[in-house]
């Protein structure tokens, strides 16, 4: 018995199929004759014969008989019955088996075997005659008696995976076999209408694209001859089509920007609108329409930048880090619209940039601060005397692409007023739901924000509204420890503006302790600004110098500052040398950093009346009067004094508003300590808010806080226990040098800091 692997070939009995002699080695043709039997063995996947194990092959086979060969050495075989393999061999090519009869089950009437048969072959025949192919299709469905035939001439047609294929035959019930057989047939009837339909959809569009085609030739044709019947109309009405139709703008805003140069071709030169259309068409043309496909980020380059640009900053960088790789992820171009908060200098604008630069992207700038049109954001519309579009739009036009890093600066100071609400108006442009669709009012038609990476930035939330906080992702800057600004004056700043300035390193060296000095004793600020200043300063004096001719090249030193910069002209309040009672010292956050203050309280005569100075605000009067309830309560005896006495609660500087919920805690700390007469340790300070129950509440800033501490040479800290977790957001040089203890009650605070 010859046996011939076979694999997605569907063999069913009852089927007649032909062969080349020579396809096969086994075949020999001085051997082989009529009436011979084959055995067909299904390979679960092709490969060569020489690697063939038994687990290659399906444990069901066909069995059939050669009919004859012609002269062309074709083989036709009839197959004959299904048999199981009960056992197989193979070794370098070497096929045996042994077979076992694998009978049918006779599950389906001869009737119903031929009416199903009936009906698919006339609707196969109904289905091929759409085709040209159709003609000689039609004589071989034709000549199918059984739907064994029909299901094995199709296969090689068929969608259908080898496994399912080889399903078909391995299935023992007719029934079974036939509802098999009918799906796979139907399927592909109906797939193969789906692609006609499809071409003939494609020819139509082609079509329609032809006669447009030969349409606008024929306009140009029209249009060429009216320019040489008006030769003083401008040609740069056929610039602007052009540019039109290069664009790649939607439909939209192509009909809009048609129906504008066609009133411009109707008005002529001449017409008053003629220049405020030509604008309009200018600037719509110059956008970039056509959407950016999604780049691949290199999430190891962007981590590198952001060590390059920036030193510090370790939590904000490991942030914008996780965006990136987000991004990467979800292969978008854009995602949480993140707002950086923190005080002047602190990177916030230059992180922006250096994003920009790890993504390979356009980079634009907006600044928002004192913005109070709405017009400002959403554009003017067209119908007013010298309309312009908003600063959004104008921002993606100077970008030349659809998806720039856009940083829109100082977003905490938007006003509004009788011209509306720009705030509002950005509510859209920063809603990754909604920008999508962004309609600016000169342009009237719609244009894609959603790839556009948004990064804002302010210098406190207090004044954003919270419908528009709501939608950005808060990364908080903390500011710079004196170690981190040292490293950025020497790697950054130094190096910038020597550059600026046109020093080179041989002629200007500022020492070590120099930069230290201007960080101590010439600036005051959570960010490098001002230190960039100075440094600007110290390298124009010592231009002057070189220049001058009386030095080739500057050394400073910590001791010669003063020659370059003249006296320190900050002052950082530093901690009390004597304690006194009635005298402690409070953390403060301000817009420029940290800062400590002194709460000072004292008894004067009088009739029992409260006295506030120092210029405190609201927030801090009530804490003022809720620290007096509680010391009244705490110590009932030692507060009968306040009967007869005034009580003077004083906040230096007395020419800086002060205000938030963050002194309670000292303000009931100076008045215990006075009414008692207990003096409170000079080395410490706290922070806190208070309620009538005498509990600690949180507070905010408390990196800031904590470094104004430890530049004023306190060496304890009192914080509130829900402020804890905050503590991992402080560096850990502060930390080190701070004794820094959690309360949850004024009880327990005052029996911490009060001397006996």
């Amino acid at each position: 018995m010859i046996i011939i692997p076979v694999h997605d070939m569907v063999l069913l009995p009852g089927v007649s199929f032909y062969f080349k002699k020579d396809t096969y080695r086994q075949l020999n043709p001085a051997e082989i004759g009529a009436g011979e039997e084959v055995l067909f063995l299904m390979m679960r996947e092709q490969k060569d014969l020489k690697d063939a194990v038994p687990e290659d092959f399906y444990p069901v086979g066909i069995l059939a008989e050669i009919v004859g060969i012609d002269s062309e050495g074709l083989v036709q075989v009839r197959a004959r019955s299904r048999v199981s393999v009960t056992e197989l061999h193979a070794l370098n090519g070497e096929i045996s088996a042994t077979t076992a009869e694998r009978p049918e089950i006779e599950d389906i009437s001869v009737n119903e075997i031929q009416a199903k048969f009936d009906r698919m072959r006339a609707d196969y025949l109904q289905f091929v005659q759409k085709f040209q192919w159709g003609v000689w299709v039609r004589n071989v469905v034709l000549r199918w008696n059984t739907l064994e035939e029909m299901m094995c001439s199709s296969a090689a047609y068929l969608d259908m995976p080898w496994p399912e294929k080889y399903a078909v035959i391995a299935e023992d019930s007719r029934r079974r076999r036939y509802e098999q057989i009918e799906h796979a047939i139907y399927e592909f009837i109906a797939e193969a209408k789906v692609a006609e339909e499809a071409q003939e959809a494609q020819q139509e569009s082609h079509n329609q694209a032809y006669r447009e085609a030969a349409i606008k030739k024929q306009m140009t044709y029209l249009q060429n001859q009216l320019q040489e019947m008006h030769p003083d109309e401008t040609p740069e009405l056929d610039r602007l089509a052009e540019k039109i139709a290069a664009s790649g703008m939607n439909e939209t805003a192509r009909r809009e920007a048609e129906k504008v140069l066609n009133r411009m071709r109707q008005e002529g030169q001449e017409g008053h609108e003629y220049g405020m259309l030509h604008d309009y068409l200018d600037f719509v043309t110059e956008l970039s329409w056509k959407k950016e496909e999604a780049a691949p980020i290199d999430l190891a380059r962007a981590e590198q930048v952001l060590e390059e640009d920036h030193y510090g900053l370790k939590q904000v960088k490991e942030r914008i880090v996780q965006q990136i790789a987000v991004m990467a992820l979800n292969q978008k171009q854009s995602g949480s619209i993140l707002l950086f908060v923190g005080a002047p200098g602190t990177g916030k604008t230059s992180v922006g940039q250096s994003i920009a630069r790890a993504l390979e992207r356009k980079y634009v700038r907006i600044s928002l601060g004192g913005i109070r049109d709405e017009a400002e954001i959403r554009g003017h519309r067209r119908t007013y005397v010298g309309a312009m579009p908003g600063r959004i739009m104008e921002g993606v036009k100077r970008s030349g692409a659809s998806n720039p890093v856009m940083v829109l600066d100082e977003v905490d100071k938007l006003a509004k007023d009788y011209g509306g609400d720009p705030a509002s108006a950005l509510l859209e442009v920063l809603d990754p739901e909604q920008n999508s669709t962004f309609t600016d009012h000169y342009m009237n038609v719609p244009y894609d924000l959603s790839d556009v990476l948004f990064v804002c930035t302010a210098n406190s939330t207090d004044t954003i509204p919270e419908p528009l906080l709501n939608r950005m992702e808060v990364i908080r800057f903390p500011g710079y420890t004196a170690t981190e600004k040292f490293q950025i004056a020497r790697r950054h700043l130094l190096p910038k503006v020597m550059e600026d300035t046109g020093l080179r390193p041989q002629n200007l060296r500022v020492k070590d302790d120099a930069i230290y000095r201007i960080i101590d004793e010439y600036t005051m600020e959570s960010g490098v600004r001002g230190l960039k200043k100075q440094i600007g300063t110290l390298c124009r004096q010592a231009a002057v110098k070189i220049v001058k001719g009386e030095r080739k090249s500057v050394t400073v030193s910590a001791k010669g500052l003063v020659d370059y910069l003249g006296l320190p002209n900050t002052h950082h309040d530093k901690k009390i040398d004597e304690a006194v009672p009635g005298v402690v010292t409070g953390l403060a956050w301000t817009s420029a950093g940290g800062e400590i203050l002194f709460v000072e309280a004292r008894l004067v005569n009088g009739g029992g009346e409260l006295i506030i100075t120092g210029q405190l605000g609201d927030v801090m009067k009530e804490s003022v009067q809720i620290a007096v309830s509680l010391a009244k309560a705490m110590y009932p005896e030692a507060a009968e004094q306040l009967k007869d006495h005034d009580l003077h609660i004083h906040v230096p500087a007395g020419a800086v508003p002060k205000d938030g919920p963050s002194a309670g805690v000292t303000i009931t700390t100076a008045i215990v300590s006075l009414i008692t007469g207990k003096c409170v340790d000079t080395d410490l300070a706290m922070t806190g808010e208070i309620s009538l129950r005498g509990s600690v509440l949180p507070i905010g800033g408390l990196p800031e806080k904590l470094m104004a501490a430890q530049r004023s040479g306190i060496t304890r800290v009192f914080i509130p226990a829900d402020n804890v977790q905050d503590l991992r957001e402080v560096a850990d040089e502060v930390k080190k040098g701070l004794t820094i203890v959690p309360v949850k009650k004024v009880d327990e605070l005052l029996g911490k800091v009060l001397s006996k």
